[in-house]
């Protein structure tokens, strides 16, 4: 599905900064672009694979420090500990520091 979705936003972008059909057109697609991202449908979709997503990331941020584990330098792990500190007063974030929102 991400693959499909992907080309499809590659070739609508494409058909846009390549036509010649001029600005009437173009308004054309951005109106049904922007339906298009409306739709309750896709936004559901959307926020669905955002979750998987941050899941998988979850998961994989898991598996890499068990197997790293005690190797990682301490300057390094420093370093994410002080830029997750950086900005106390944000949205809750998952292990990757991104906003689950």
């Amino acid at each position: 599905m991400r693959y499909k979705l992907t080309f499809v936003v590659g070739l609508t972008l494409g058909y846009v900064l390549g036509t010649r059909a001029g600005r009437e057109r173009y308004e054309q697609l951005k109106k049904s672009a922007r339906q298009v991202s409306q739709n309750p449908a896709v936004r559901n979709t959307a926020e669905t694979a955002a979750q998987q997503g941050r899941q998988f990331a979850g998961k994989a941020y898991h598996a890499v420090s068990d197997k790293v584990g005690d190797r990682v330098p301490e300057s390094v792990t420093q370093r994410v500990r002080s830029l997750r500190d950086r900005n106390p007063n944000s949205a809750p974030e998952d292990d990757w520091g991104t906003s689950s929102t």
